[in-house]
């Protein structure tokens, strides 16, 4: 009783949000450097997790063709989502095993995967509502496509591209800004998942300059995989290159990410999930 007391009192005088540091435009840089450090010394499990992750889109992809229509790919999309944070974690524990000296383990992966589930779920219904919020601004665009002309030029589809385009980063700068640094803290601390989310907010508003540079980089590093695909398509495609390049640079963006998260939050007022 007095050991759940005293539990209690101390979670109920941690701050609301985790400090976070100032950070230079171009620290991005570094996260994507020792990101890559962590895929060389675990390329096997690195490499294990991209390839899961590029095998659940392309199958995603494939049953959307195969059954068509919005509605599946709705469910599809919004499925997913709910499985997408499970396997992100699997590369933070990758390079927190590493960076306490460890052998990185799958089983441990596996293990953090199963420990963080319960607030990875709740992260991921907060996504699920943004999502659906986000899919039926998209269809209320629609009104804004040049239907009634017989053959319209290029200035009857700036609006609809226009609005369509505002809209869209609108939603993509609140996912961005809720899962830069969250889904690492629940991995790392004891923290619940609003407190994660607002802290990850909270840091990516006060470091506008490097977080643009890592959202660039984030483009950057998938841009690849997806071009090669559209010129592939129209070449006979080369489905093998497309999954290494994203096999790759999926866990890449993993790892960095972790080790982002420990150059900005300061989480240290919470326990940590080792302990």
């Amino acid at each position: 009783m007095t050991e759940n007391a005293h539990s209690s009192d101390a979670e109920s005088q941690l701050p609301f949000v985790a400090p976070c540091r100032q950070l230079p435009a171009l620290a991005p840089l570094g996260w994507v450097r020792k990101g890559w450090a962590d895929l060389r010394a675990a390329p096997r499990q690195s490499l294990a997790y991209g390839t899961i992750v590029v095998l659940l889109s392309w199958l995603l992809a494939y049953i959307t063709v195969r059954f068509g229509g919005y509605w599946e790919l709705l469910a599809l999309v919004s499925g997913f989502i709910f499985v997408a944070p499970v396997l992100a974690v699997g590369t933070y524990a990758i390079s927190e095993q590493l960076e306490r000296g460890e052998r990185p383990s799958l089983r441990r992966c596996l293990f953090e995967e199963r420990r963080a589930f319960g607030n990875l779920m709740v992260f991921a219904l907060m996504l699920m509502v943004v999502f659906l919020v986000w899919a039926r601004a998209g269809s209320a665009i629609h009104v804004f496509f040049p239907l009634d002309q017989t053959s319209p030029d290029w200035r009857g589809y700036v609006p609809f591209f226009g609005i369509g385009s505002a809209v869209g980063s609108i939603f993509a700068v609140v996912v961005f800004a809720a899962g830069a640094f969250s889904l690492p803290m629940l991995v790392d601390r004891r923290a619940d998942s609003v407190t994660a989310v607002v802290t990850s907010i909270n840091a990516v508003l006060r470091n506008k300059p490097a977080m643009a540079v890592w959202a660039a980089l984030i483009v950057l590093a998938v841009a690849p995989g997806f071009a090669v695909l559209f010129l592939g398509r129209a070449r006979g495609a080369n489905l093998a290159l497309v999954m290494l390049l994203l096999g790759i640079t999926l866990p890449l963006i993993g790892h960095a990410t972790w080790h982002g998260y420990r150059a900005t939050i300061d989480a240290s007022a919470w326990p940590k999930e080792s302990d």
